[in-house]
């Protein structure tokens, strides 16, 4: 592991503590405690050159259609160490359950609106290579809650 790779790393595990998030990894979905939203790491790596692609369609499109389908957007970030700062957006979104979050994608992935924004977004080739998801809840000490 490079030293960038680490720092990259340690910074968005800083990102998740600081929020209060209660992060794990589970190969069996999380079910938010008491009606508590449930909240959604993603992490978005961009081929060379088009992390201001993608931002560029969250700005413009993204966050509102997120919310057209009950997503909830919580906030957005980029890393300041290369070589993540040239590819990589992490932002955190949250939804009334794991239930909602699955409708919701369901329903974003389906909206004709989206579909066109992300067909013009990529008549030049793909802006995104590799999509990591984590679902969790906040804990009950969390400033979040």
């Amino acid at each position: 592991m490079t030293a960038s790779t680490s720092r990259f790393l340690t910074a968005v595990a800083l990102v998740a503590i600081g929020f209060g998030f209660g992060a794990f990894y589970s190969s069996t979905p999380a079910q938010a405690q008491g009606g508590a939203r449930v909240y959604e790491l993603r992490t978005y790596t961009a081929p060379d050159g088009k992390l201001p692609l993608l931002q560029k369609r969250f700005r413009d499109h993204t966050l509102r259609i997120f919310e057209k389908h009950g997503m909830k957007n919580v906030g957005y970030w980029v890393p300041q160490d290369t070589p993540a700062k040239d590819n990589t957006l992490i932002y955190v979104i949250s939804h009334a359950s794991r239930d909602a979050a699955k409708k919701s994608w369901a329903d974003f992935v389906a909206d004709p609106e989206w579909k066109k924004v992300s067909a013009e977004s990529q008549v030049d080739g793909p802006i995104v290579s590799k999509v990591v998801s984590v679902y969790m809840d906040a804990t009950d000490y969390s400033p979040i809650k």
